[in-house]
């Protein structure tokens, strides 16, 4: 715990009174969960170990535990409660009938005289405190055992916003302690084992944020699918945060990497999705205390939190973990009247928590089906099976077990329906809404906020569901051949040759944030600008004189919000960059500038209009060339900009930019010349310029390109290509297209042996050490300095480096010997 040690001394005098019926917040440690449960004591964590650190948490008091049990033993509820569970468990009774029956005992139960005072002179001592006769009050429960490290109890019982008044809050605690005998929560008890008449139930009175008025949502200090711990995630809707625990709108997602964090003049959020947010939760009138109603078109095309809060929250959360020494769960809220923020709730996660980080487990699907739609991932896993569409958790009979599920939403009634899942798919919800966040502890794979499941699916389709792509998910027709893979990190030896892997999608980046890598050898832009941008980058900075006008309504319709359209090419490549370096920061991440053929940025949104048609786009105008072009050197700025944005702005300057398919010397000065005029000046603020090696006048002339790039990165595609004289796309020619020949190795290891003599860094990211042992084991040989290969060959292309290593070691000593 991160406390000076005059607190600590001071912590360990106070004694909370065991006998107190309501204690404040203000009196509480996460060391009372017994007396107020879990959620209550960590609220009062907060407030006594991190308000003096700035984190916000409205104020508040607790029940107890002894004021919960004065309550049932006042109405003789024990005794009655305990012959109703029997008669449960013995068959005598339904579940339905049997919760419904104790649930009355509560709710007709009369509150003892020093009971109702004790939270009638608390609620008014609060009232008082926040300046206001009667306070609103969010009104939840905290049973004595929710959220141990195996059990978590989170969201069975009842919660309730804008609670006005006496009555009105007495009213409410019945409801609370009620709520523990909700059918699903008396399930889940039996389920683990826990006695039904030892869990108390604690009820938490906090004032009430106008997040109404405002913005809400819950935030995890670890990536809640990846178990990646670099990473703050943020949901947000508008108004009050039931919604999105329930699942029922589609929140923004912010990512932030926590390491540049500490940095002030830093901006190091990842990525910014904006969620549908169709229905906000208000405050409720004539009696009814809160409402859902439609967002305005306004509020669903903005975000609900703007960088400078984004950036707030995630300190916070940093914080919050290192005071709890753990991953956590956090709710936040914003007041929509004076702007603050504030963190309400907080617990530890506890899924990822209990994973064992040194194994690493993948999954590959073979013959996909037909995609039929997609959505959020829930975990890493892939499963094929059979659907069964269920409208309501009162028709658990409609279920098949074994099936997947298909429904709009869940909330805790789904539970034991969830439980005979064999995967689960949801129309709505985010990654902190309740099918996501009981899906990862039931360990099933879940595709949530599709938005459309329930209207293209149907009850008997098999389908195959898959989380092992990145953060999306897709849901492909058919039954797919499915096999994983297990690697024990452990194991992978350490050689002296840097292996990297070569990355592209952003999406699927954090699946292999736990290789022990020697950074990225190669990301590709063009994967970027093709499922992320998706525009050609010249329509943008030229869209009033584009003359397609259906390309114009893509466009518009893209960059919608954006009132500098070339602004969208910029963030959104800044932030794709952005997590494919916060997996291996600070080692370096190599990104190649774009290297599309014509014919490929003509396929772009609005790129036929700025494309010239070329024979051969494989030896057109395409790379370096196209960097000084009048055709395309406004579209190349977008692309200094947003590198320039990635290291300066966001921090991640281990971001190598590297210039592809540099023809000549003088090329690679105009080049260089044309990065300096846009920002990007080699050597300025550490920045490093590679180039690719993939042209025989990328060897032959080496020592030249060595004086003006910091580094080489062989690519074997394009210089087997160009040695051999072979269209490597050429079917009729495959059989001579070998990275192997002698030509190519000679070329190889040529210019290998001149980076070396000119210090300069020199790797390889083609496919063939993947491929091939014997080509990894040539390279090492060689003395390569780096081998980047795919995520999913590292761990044998290591290995055939290793051996490779451990020859050269061996054939040393012996010659050592025999001298």
């Amino acid at each position: 715990m991160d406390r000076p040690m005059e607190e600590e001394e001071e912590m360990k005098k106070k004694k909370t009174n065991p006998c107190s019926l309501v204690i404040g917040f203000d009196e509480l440690t996460r060391s009372d969960a017994s007396l107020v449960g879990g959620k209550n004591s960590s609220i009062g964590e907060m407030i006594v170990g991190l308000g003096s650190k700035g984190i916000a948490v409205p104020p508040g008091f607790a029940t107890t535990a002894r004021a919960y049990w004065k309550f049932v033993d006042s109405n003789g509820i024990r005794e009655q409660a305990g012959t109703l569970i029997k008669q449960w468990q013995h068959g005598r009774a339904s579940l339905v009938e049997t919760g419904h029956a104790i649930r009355q005992l509560f709710l007709h139960g009369v509150w003892p005289p020093d009971l109702i005072n004790a939270i009638g002179v608390a609620y008014r001592d609060l009232s008082s405190t926040i300046g206001t006769k009667e306070a609103d009050v969010a009104v939840r429960s905290s049973a004595t055992a929710e959220d141990l490290p195996d059990a978590s109890f989170a969201g069975q019982q009842e919660s309730f916003l804008n609670i006005t008044g006496i009555d009105a809050l007495m009213n409410a605690c019945r409801r609370c302690y009620a709520s523990l005998f909700t059918d699903r929560a008396i399930s889940y008890r039996q389920s683990k084992g826990f006695d039904h008449l030892l869990v108390a139930l604690s009820i938490g009175v906090q004032r009430m944020v106008r997040s109404d008025a405002g913005g809400s949502g819950v935030m995890f200090s670890i990536d809640t699918e990846s178990g990646y711990d670099q990473i703050v995630l943020i949901n947000a809707s508008w108004g009050l945060g039931e919604n999105i625990v329930q699942g029922t709108v589609d929140p923004d997602e912010y990512q932030i990497f926590k390491p540049l964090l500490k940095a002030a003049h830093l901006v190091p959020i990842i990525e910014k999705k904006q969620g549908g947010k169709k229905l906000k939760m208000v405050y409720g009138d004539a009696g009814i205390p809160t409402r859902n109603i439609p967002t305005s078109k306004a509020e669903r095309a903005a975000f609900v939190l703007g960088d400078q809060e984004i950036l707030h929250l995630s300190r916070w959360a940093c914080v919050i973990e290192k005071h709890y020494g753990c991953p956590m769960d956090i709710e936040w809220a914003k007041d929509g009247l004076t702007g603050e923020l504030f963190v309400v709730q907080a617990r530890p996660e506890t899924v990822h928590s209990r994973r064992d980080t040194g194994i690493l487990q993948t999954y590959k699907i073979g013959k996909k089906g037909p995609l039929l739609t997609t959505g959020l991932s829930v975990g890493d896993a892939a499963v094929s099976g059979r659907l069964c569409m269920v409208d309501t958790a009162r028709d658990p009979e409609h279920f098949s077990d074994g099936s997947i599920l298909v429904t709009q939403t869940t909330d805790p009634d789904w539970v034991p329906l969830m439980k005979r899942a064999k995967a689960i798919i949801t129309d709505h919800g985010g990654r902190t809404s309740h099918a996501a966040i009981v899906s990862r502890e039931l360990g099933l794979p879940a595709v949530v906020g599709t938005g459309n499941a329930t209207y293209i699916l149907h009850t008997g389709q098999d389908v195959t569901v898959s989380c092992a792509e990145g953060d999306k998910g897709f849901i492909y027709e058919g039954i797919s051949d499915i096999s994983s893979e297990t690697l024990d990190l452990a194991k992978v030896p350490s050689i002296d040759t840097d292996i990297m892997i070569n990355l592209a999608n952003p999406a699927a980046a954090y699946r292999w944030w736990r290789l022990p890598t020697d950074g990225i050898g190669l990301a590709r832009m063009e994967f970027l600008v093709t499922n992320t941008i998706r525009i050609h980058p010249m329509a943008l900075v030229h869209f009033d004189r584009l003359k397609d006008l259906e390309a114009k309504e893509k466009i518009s319709e893209l960059t919608s919000g954006y009132k500098d359209k070339p602004e969208y090419f910029v963030e959104k490549l800044a932030h794709g960059f952005a997590a494919l370096c916060a997996t291996v920061y600070p080692k370096p991440a190599i990104v190649r500038m774009s290297d599309f053929k014509t014919n490929e940025y003509a396929g772009l949104i609005g790129g036929t209009e700025f494309e010239p048609k070329e024979e051969n786009p494989m030896l057109g105008f395409r790379g370096a060339s196209r960097y000084y072009s009048p055709l395309y050197q406004e579209g190349f700025a977008l692309e200094c900009r947003a590198i320039k944005r990635l290291r300066e702005e966001m921090g991640f300057t281990n971001a190598i930019p590297m210039i592809p398919f540099c023809r000549t010397v003088g090329e690679a000065a105009k080049v260089l010349k044309t990065m300096s005029d846009n920002g990007l000046k080699r050597g300025e603020h550490g920045l490093q310029v590679y180039v690719m090696c993939e042209i025989p006048s990328n060897v032959i002339l080496a020592a030249e390109f060595a004086n003006h790039f910091d580094g080489f990165s062989i690519g074997s595609n394009d210089l087997t290509q160009l040695t051999l004289g072979v269209d490597r796309d050429s079917g009729e020619l495959a059989d001579l297209f070998d990275e192997q020949d002698p030509a190519v190795r000679w070329m190889i290891a040529q210019v290998i042996t001149t980076a070396r003599r000119m210090g300069c860094r020199i790797g390889f990211c083609g496919q063939a050490p993947s491929d091939h042992p014997e080509f990894a084991k040539f390279l090492a040989n060689a003395g390569i300095d780096s081998i980047s290969v795919s995520p999913d060959s590292f761990a044998s292309v290591k290995a055939y480096a290793a051996a490779s290593e451990q020859e050269r070691l061996s054939a040393i000593t012996d010659e050592s010997n025999m001298l």
